[in-house]
């Protein structure tokens, strides 16, 4: 049988596979991923040699044909040519290479940038995917193989943080989502404001991410992230996303705000726009924790651990693990706790208030319900 070599995006293992598959899709036996299949007339052309297929040689006897396509557009007889696409139709080429296939009810993506060498890069963000990774595998049991991770320090060019790979992994994250599902959207890095040009934003701006490469190929707003993972969330379904970064306050554009003062009192308020797009799920509950209001900025610190972590993502771990059936009013108020006796004890710190927050896609009573991830 005539086999070619093709590579998996995904995991790099050499893939050997027939020139004449019939399937649609083929699953990499390394890593599990799916590689989705589609008809293309110009598959096999060779991108070396001057060779033909099958052995064939140059005088199209209607057996084998060359591998060049300004080859055929020689030497073909007109009558040759439709038989030949015909031919060359019946071969199928990988076209998309897609996340690995679900494991269990638990995924997670999780996106740390650090921006080596730009005047503002950061020192923790690797760190805090690390750590959320092992948190998350370890200790909430999601699989190891369902848990995607983002970082310049990824030697798979499709897990460098950019906004293509981005984009990709949080399609992947909701892709077959149902009811009982635990999804995970864990970013840290770059936040920014961009002015809000469609109306639904009470305060006038886009809260939105910086890919690696978000100098040359722009910002992810949280209009597009909602789209993404908020609002094709099924009834049953719950994802949380930790957002360790500036202006996060609202960041997944998420249609309840909650609002706690300093003696854990606290109180709904509904960020949603009349005649502005719906920003709810489909059923599903959906849950932001981030590191600071829409107005406020986040810092990296090492006087929790002496390494540079971020404020956030250090407080949210070791609160959930050290408190059994953690209500979200607890946790809210323990992170505000900790990162504030951190402000005020040292200097390396950021100076400005950091106060985390949480916002959902429904309301409930925070102090009775439970973190479950």
């Amino acid at each position: 049988m005539a086999t070619r070599t093709d590579k998996c995006q995904w995991c790099g293992v050499n893939l050997l596979l027939p020139l004449q598959l019939q399937a649609n899709s083929v699953r990499c036996p390394n890593c599990q991923y799916i590689i989705q299949l589609q008809h293309s007339p110009d598959l096999y052309f060779h991108s070396e040699g001057n060779g033909y297929l099958n052995g064939a040689s140059n005088n199209c006897n209607g057996m084998g044909f060359p591998a060049y396509r300004n080859c055929w557009k020689q030497d073909f007889e007109p009558s040759w040519l439709n038989g030949y696409l015909r031919y060359m139709q019946s071969y199928q080429m990988p076209m998309q290479v897609l996340p690995p296939t679900f494991h269990g009810r638990k995924r997670a993506v999780l996106c740390g940038v650090s921006y080596k060498g730009h005047p503002k890069s950061l020192k923790g963000s690797v760190n805090d995917v690390l750590c959320m990774k092992y948190f998350l595998v370890e200790r909430m049991g999601f699989p190891n193989s369902s848990v995607i991770v983002l970082t310049e320090e990824e030697k798979d060019p499709f897990r460098v943080p950019t906004k293509h790979n981005i984009q990709r992994a949080l399609n992947w994250l909701v892709q077959g989502c149902q009811s009982g599902d635990s999804l995970v959207f864990h970013y840290s890095g770059h936040g920014s404001r961009v002015r809000d040009h469609d109306g639904d934003e009470i305060d006038g701006y886009d809260e939105s991410l910086c890919p690696v490469d978000y100098e040359t190929e722009g910002k992810i707003l949280d209009d597009e992230i909602n789209a993404t993972i908020v609002r094709p969330l099924p009834r049953g379904a719950t994802l949380h996303a930790i957002i360790d970064t500036c202006f996060s306050g609202t960041f997944l554009d998420l249609p309840f705000m909650c609002r706690m003062n300093r003696e854990g009192y606290y109180r709904w308020v509904d960020h949603s726009i009349p005649y502005a797009a719906y920003k709810g799920t489909r059923g599903g509950l959906a849950i932001s924790i981030s590191a600071c209001d829409d107005d406020q900025n986040s810092g990296d610190t090492t006087v929790f651990t002496g390494t540079a972590t971020g404020a956030l993502t250090y407080s949210f771990i070791q609160t959930v693990e050290r408190e059994p059936r953690l209500t979200y009013g607890r946790l809210l108020s323990t992170m505000r706790n900790s990162i504030s006796k951190a402000q005020n004890g040292f200097l390396n710190f950021t100076n400005s208030l950091q106060e985390p927050q949480l916002s959902s896609s429904e309301q409930f009573d925070i102090y009775s319900k439970a973190i479950i991830l």
